[in-house]
C-alpha cells in the first residue's frame, strides 16, 4: 500500500513538472494556461510594436534618401523623386502592416483578397479621380512639362506652379490661378514654350512698291541683327514673301533665347519701324480710292448721247 502511494506521488510529480505547476501553492492547469496566453499576447504586442517602429523608421529614411538624390543633382526632377519616395514609403508601410498581422496569427491571404475586392469597388466608384491619378503618374514619369515651364494646355496658357497626382496648377498671363485636372492635361495637346532653350521669332514687314528693295532689306536685317539677343547661328532668314495689294512684304526669321522671346519680338517691331522711318522708306497701309460722279454731269452726258443719236 505504501508502495502504491509512492508510485502515484511520483507520477503526480512528473505531471507537475510537465505543466510547470506548483502543487504546494495550489495553482491549477487553467491558471497556468491563462498565464501562458497572457505572456504570448504581451510578446506579440512587443513584437508588433518593434515591427511598426522599424517600418516607420525605414520608410521615412528611404523616402528622405530618394528625395535627396534630386536635391543633390540639379538636373533631376524633384517632383518625380518626391513621388518615388512616397511610393517607397507606403510600400514598406503596407508590408509592415502585413507583418504585424502575422505576429497575431491572422491569415493575411484572406485580408489581401478582401482589400482587392474593396479596391475594385472603390475604383469603379472613383473612375474620374483615379484617371487623374493615373494621368498624374504619367506626367511625373514622362515629364512633358515641369514646374516653371511656360505652357499652353488646350485653351489655357500660363506658367506651371505645381504638379500633383490629381491636378496641375498654372498661373496664367494675368497671374490668375488655374487648376487643370491631370486627365485633361495628359489627354490634350501640350505646347511647352520652355521645352527648348531657343526659339525662332518671325515678323512680316511691308514696304511700298516704289522703295529700293535691297536698301529696305539691308535696313531691316542690320537693325535686327544689331540687337545682342539675336542669334547669328542659325543664320537669319529674310526674303520677299508676298506682293500684297499695297505693299511688298518681307518675311524675317531670327533665333533667340526662349526666356526673352516675347519681349524681344515686341522690341524688334518698334526698332525696325523707327529704322525704316529714319531711312525714308515708306511703310504703306491699305488705301481706297472712291470716285463720285455728279448727277448734272451724268445728265449732260445722257443728253449729248441722245442728240448724237438723232
Amino acid at each position: 500500500m505504501e508502495q502504491t502511494t509512492e508510485s502515484k506521488e511520483s507520477v503526480w510529480d512528473q505531471l507537475a513538472s510537465v505543466f510547470q505547476m506548483d502543487i504546494y501553492n495550489g495553482k491549477s492547469v487553467a491558471d497556468i494556461l491563462t498565464l501562458e496566453a497572457m505572456l504570448s499576447v504581451v510578446g506579440s504586442l512587443a513584437a508588433a510594436a518593434i515591427i511598426i517602429i522599424l517600418g516607420f523608421a525605414i520608410s521615412g529614411f528611404l523616402r528622405r534618401r530618394i528625395r535627396r538624390v534630386a536635391e543633390s543633382h540639379g538636373g533631376l526632377d524633384k517632383t518625380l523623386f518626391s513621388f518615388l519616395g512616397n511610393i517607397a514609403r507606403y510600400t514598406i508601410l503596407a508590408f509592415t502592416g502585413l507583418f504585424v498581422l502575422n505576429t497575431f496569427g491572422v491569415q493575411t491571404t484572406s485580408i489581401v483578397a478582401v482589400i482587392g475586392a474593396a479596391g475594385l469597388a472603390v475604383g469603379l466608384a472613383l473612375q474620374g479621380t483615379l484617371s487623374n491619378v493615373a494621368a498624374g503618374v504619367m506626367i511625373i514619369l514622362f515629364r512633358p512639362l515641369k514646374v516653371g515651364d511656360f505652357v499652353q494646355v488646350d485653351d489655357v496658357m500660363g506658367t506651371v506652379k505645381e504638379i500633383t497626382l490629381n491636378y496641375t496648377e498654372l498661373a496664367d498671363l494675368s497671374n490668375v490661378r488655374v487648376v487643370v485636372p491631370n486627365s485633361e492635361v495628359w489627354g490634350n495637346t501640350i505646347m511647352n514654350y520652355s521645352g527648348y532653350s531657343t526659339r525662332r521669332a518671325e515678323w512680316t514687314f511691308g514696304v511700298g512698291y516704289g522703295v529700293n528693295l535691297a536698301q529696305a532689306e539691308r535696313v531691316i536685317k542690320d537693325t535686327v541683327m544689331s540687337d545682342p539677343r539675336s542669334h547669328a547661328d542659325p543664320e537669319p532668314f529674310l526674303q520677299v514673301n508676298n506682293l500684297g495689294s499695297s505693299s511688298v512684304d518681307f518675311l524675317l526669321r531670327v533665333w533667340c533665347d526662349a526666356d526673352v522671346y516675347f519681349q524681344y519680338k515686341a522690341d524688334m517691331k518698334r526698332k525696325v519701324k523707327e529704322a525704316l522711318d529714319d531711312a525714308d522708306i515708306d511703310i504703306p497701309f491699305p488705301t481706297r480710292t472712291i470716285v463720285v460722279e455728279r448727277e448734272e454731269a451724268m445728265d449732260d452726258a445722257a443728253q449729248s448721247q441722245s442728240i448724237a443719236a438723232e
